[in-house]
């Protein structure tokens, strides 16, 4: 297939496209590349398209058989950065892109969604599956809600949403990033030898490795219509109590003689606690997602311990902190680009 893959330069979409490209597929990419040229490039198999998704260019889903649409503001920080930005890029760029889909003959568009839209759940009794209520605080889980019901108002005989919601994401990437919560703890243990635990750290989260939610993009890409067309799919690994994930860690640490503090720190301003169940994807693909947050924390530990301390800190590996960096030499970039400002008609 030719597939179009939108922020396929990201954490994410710099695992996926090279996993599309192993498996005979040709790839066009679409992405600012605010974090440089992807490691994938040159490849005899796959086109690269520097545009902002809030303005794409003539003729890009010209010959494309399915989309994959990564492209956005990332997390809540992001989000909450610039609001309207990301009710542009998170939002109404996503219905945009349906109706181009729909316009150039492309059957299949794949949307990386958030297990965040459950975010509001009252407890982390109840394990939470797609038919659960939804209750998305904040811009960045509102935006993707409303992404996710503008694709399947399109839904139809020719036009084939498929909705991923991903847990949080783990593991190692080549555009690595170390503001998400196992990464995060990986990165504080070899720089400061100690995690802080808010609120004892007993709130739960569902997490994927981002290995994973590859393979698992690539499997609803893949698979027959009659199984994923109009459908919405949790991607769980597993659900880890916040502790759990610094336990690991520590525990990795100190097996190569580097004791890590666990120390309680105050209730966040807003408590995230929900586990969400990954049976329905696992069922109807007959996919696993076996990577653990033991196994993920070993590799990134294994990369990451020797590099030097003052790196680790580097804002590349920081959405929110690259964000900042690059507006603030937005001057030098005004005449040709836009950077994280919404976009005037």
């Amino acid at each position: 297939m030719r597939i179009l893959v939108t922020g396929g330069a990201g954490y994410i979409g710099s695992v996926l496209v090279p996993k599309l490209l192993e498996r005979g597929h040709h790839v066009r990419v679409v992405d600012r590349m605010f974090w440089g040229i992807p490691h994938y490039a040159g490849h005899p198999n796959v086109e690269l398209v520097n545009a902002d998704i809030r303005r794409l260019p003539e003729g890009l889903f010209d010959g494309i058989d399915a989309v994959d649409h990564l492209a956005g503001f990332s997390n809540d920080p992001t989000a909450e950065f610039s609001p309207e930005a990301n009710w542009q890029m998170n939002a109404s760029a996503t219905d945009t892109i349906a109706r181009q889909c729909i316009a150039a003959g492309v059957r299949r568009l794949v949307f990386g969604s958030s297990c965040s839209l459950y975010d509001g759940a009252p407890d982390a009794d109840t394990l939470l599956d797609e038919s659960s209520p939804l209750n998305p605080r904040g811009a960045y889980a509102t935006s993707k809600h409303y992404s996710e019901q503008a694709l399947l108002a399109h839904a139809g005989r020719d036009f084939e949403p498929v909705i991923l919601r991903q847990a949080t994401v783990f593991g190692l990437s080549p555009r690595m990033r170390f503001d998400l919560v196992l990464n995060t703890f990986v990165k504080d243990a070899l720089v400061r030898q100690r995690l802080i635990l808010h609120g004892g750290g007993r709130m739960w989260r569902p997490l994927v490795a981002v290995q994973d939610l590859a393979d698992a993009h690539i499997a609803v890409l893949e698979a027959p219509s009659e199984l994923v067309a109009g459908e919405t799919f949790n991607v769980v690994g597993d659900n880890y109590q916040v502790r759990q994930l610094a336990e690991v860690v520590a525990a990795a640490l100190v097996r190569l003689g580097q004791p890590v503090a666990l120390v309680d720190g105050p209730l966040p301003n807003i408590v995230r606690n929900y586990r969400c169940s990954g049976e329905k994807l696992r069922s109807r693909l007959g996919i696993d997602l076996p990577t653990t947050a033991e196994q993920a924390v070993a590799e990134l530990v294994e990369t990451y311990r020797s590099v030097p301390i003052e790196q680790l800190g580097h804002p590349r590996y920081y959405n929110i902190a690259w964000m900042q960096l690059l507006e603030e030499a937005r001057p030098a970039y005004q005449a040709t680009h836009h950077i994280f400002e919404p976009l005037e008609d």
